[in-house]
């Protein structure tokens, strides 16, 4: 993706020092502040059925949510978590357990899932390259599933999940006729895959950093390489705990998630693990990299040193013959001889054209 998905952010981001001393359960929104305004994005379909809308209000989405027919999947998008009245008003509605809440506004969470019974909650990282600044973007997803209900909540509202839509509002694919267990498959495979676009992304930059290290080891490339290295234990970071949770959905007792979708998930998971053996081999190659250019440089001024070394050498008994006639002695070999200052000068010159003669023949020049 070469265009920037995410802008930055504009106001101060909270920390979780904001929360020291409340009680458990209360809504304090813990992140950057991405967006002014919170997106409500309701989609709606069944087999030949499908509507989508952008709501004012968390009231029209209840509405609208109660006054659909029966075997119609709800899909509601939230883009923005600053602002915790709607999310406490859509908990509410739903019976969310508080601290489920609490960690929807909380963007600091690790990939986790959690089954309440009625609903499942997952945690996820969308990550997405921003080729223009050279960087890899996070975003923090929560889902919330229910029967024949599906709560995404958004940072922002800019996601990877466009060609989802599309199909389901061509109602191409098993996704049209299948139940809300199916869409939640479909959007954690589709914020895997992206993970493969991170990636190549990334593997793009290291091969770049790795022919500037060989052709010429500067300190910006050891820079870039230290960034590189940040983001890679970043990435680690999103996706290690991911297979704990694709597991948990594949092999978890809950009933929300039927046995055929358990097979796809399934697949998500050999995904997931497809992306961790490939950030295992990027972080090798990353460390291979750094030795290239320790070796490098190593070699750099072992070259710088060898010859001031014997730049050195040369010119040491040529400064031994140079101080010798600096002495103020009257009586001294040759001192009075007009041929005397030429002569020192052609032993000086014969001298250091020896030892070069003698580096040359050595193999140390």
């Amino acid at each position: 993706m070469a265009e920037r998905l995410f802008d930055r952010p504009s106001k101060k981001p909270k920390r979780r020092s904001a929360k020291a001393g409340l009680p458990p359960g209360t809504l304090v929104y813990i992140g950057e502040h991405k967006t002014d305004h919170v997106r409500l994005s309701l989609i709606q379909y069944r087999d030949g059925f499908f509507i989508q809308q952008e709501l004012s209000s968390v009231d029209e989405f209840l509405s609208r949510y109660r006054s659909s027919e029966a075997g119609t999947i709800t899909w509601l998008d939230v883009g923005g978590l600053h602002d915790v009245k709607i999310i406490e008003q859509i908990g509410n509605a739903f019976h969310l357990h508080p601290l489920l809440l609490e960690d929807i506004v909380n963007t600091e969470q690790r990939p986790k899932r959690e089954d309440f019974g009625k609903y499942l909650y997952v945690v996820l990282k969308m990550l997405c390259p921003d080729a223009p600044h050279a960087q890899v973007l996070a975003e923090q997803v929560s889902i919330v599933l229910g029967e024949r209900l599906l709560l995404s909540f958004q940072e922002n509202g800019t996601d990877v999940w466009g060609p989802i839509r599309e199909r389901l509002r061509t109602g191409k694919g098993r996704i049209a006729t299948a139940g809300s267990d199916y869409l939640l498959y479909s959007l954690v495979d589709a914020v895997v895959d992206n993970y493969f676009a991170v990636l190549e992304f990334m593997g793009e930059r290291l091969a770049q950093v790795e022919d500037r290290l060989l052709i010429s080891p500067q300190p910006d490339a050891l820079r870039e390489l230290h960034m590189l290295k940040r983001e890679l234990l970043s990435v680690r970071k999103v996706t290690w705990p991911l297979r704990e949770v694709l597991s948990g959905l594949e092999r978890g007792d809950s009933t929300l998630i039927a046995a055929p979708t358990r097979i796809y998930m399934r697949d998500v998971y050999d995904h997931s693990i497809q992306v961790i053996d490939t950030l295992e081999m990027q972080r090798e190659t990353m460390a291979e990299m750094l030795d290239v250019y320790l070796s490098s440089a190593s070699n750099r001024m072992t070259g710088v040193m060898k010859v001031l070394t014997i730049i050195t050498t040369i010119f040491m008994p040529l400064s031994f013959i140079a101080s010798v006639y600096g002495m103020n002695f009257h009586t001294m070999p040759g001192l009075e001889s007009p041929w005397g200052f030429p002569l020192a000068l052609s032993v000086m010159v014969g001298i250091g054209l020896l030892m070069v003669f003698l580096f040359r023949k050595k193999q140390w020049i």
